[in-house]
């Protein structure tokens, strides 16, 4: 079992550097994604081993942490793309076998067919199981309205800015209605500005779907900003890790919480964790 320091940052309290390896994982009811003692090989090479979590629905869980340290390797074995060496990956209460439609990736490029306007990306989940024109385009409409391209419906992606394209991956995942969304560093190449515009529209659609979010990345302003919990990762090969939960003002999606003191004490405790 993994094993990590919970931390709750609240805005009129202090709070102290977490300690790695010093409670077990809280218990969660119903989770919607679990892993339980998983491992992982890359050609007889050990990447990590007896790592546990679970997560609830509707929660965001930022992993956080530097290159190498088998982030992209969680998100892959929750989308089906990788398999455990060891233990079990569960969605719903089944073991994951492949990818499936209850999961859904948006990568850190868009990957679009650029041949196909913004509607046609959206909807091609909808496509190919056969659903009619008419509500694929329906869909399409509906998803476009919710990451704020209306009126791009008929555009193609060459037509569009990198920011924009991000938000056509985002809908077509959404347009899916997937049990779990993953997101793969999706802002990583985008400038300050657009990168901070779509953490906030990602909080913001999470309040009007619910969905499930795992999201991989390196940043600790993005981490804190996004994430109901972080998981930060360093050495795997143990199946320790630290989390910190995150105790921010609702709206969640405001973006004056980057200026709140809670936010930056939070801030500080994982940055001088990942230094020492």
């Amino acid at each position: 079992m993994s094993s990590y320091k919970a931390l709750s940052v609240v805005a009129d309290q202090p709070f102290e550097t977490p300690e790695p390896n010093s409670s077990k994982a809280p218990s969660v009811m119903n989770p919607v994604l679990k892993f339980e003692k998983v491992g992982f090989q890359y050609d007889g090479r050990p990447i990590m081993r007896d790592v546990s979590f679970a997560m609830q629905p509707g929660e965001i869980v930022a992993v956080l942490g530097p290159s190498g340290c088998g982030k992209t390797t969680i998100l892959n074995m929750v989308a089906g793309f990788l398999d455990p060496t060891d233990g079990v990956a569960l969605i719903d209460g089944r073991e994951i076998r492949g990818p499936g439609p209850d999961r859904g990736v948006v990568f850190q490029a868009a990957a679009l067919f650029d041949w196909m306007t913004v509607a046609d990306n959206i909807s091609f989940s909808l496509r190919c199981a056969g659903r009619p024109r008419a509500e694929r385009r329906q869909v399409a409409e509906e998803m476009a309205a919710l990451v704020g391209l209306t009126g791009f419906e008929d555009a193609y992606p060459y037509q569009l800015s990198g920011g924009m394209r991000q938000r056509v991956g985002l809908a077509r995942v959404l347009a899916a209605k997937p049990k779990v969304m993953l997101m793969d560093e999706p802002f990583s190449a985008l400038d300050v500005q657009t990168r901070e515009v779509l953490q906030e529209e990602v909080l913001r659609i999470r309040e009007r779907t619910g969905c499930t979010t795992l999201f991989v990345t390196h940043s600790i302003d993005e981490a804190v900003f996004l994430g109901d919990r972080i998981f930060l990762l360093t050495d795997l090969k143990d199946g320790a890790f630290d989390t910190f939960s995150v105790d921010l003002p609702a709206p969640r999606g405001n973006p004056e919480n980057r200026l709140h003191p809670a936010f930056i004490r939070l801030r500080e405790a994982i940055y001088r964790r990942m230094r020492h």
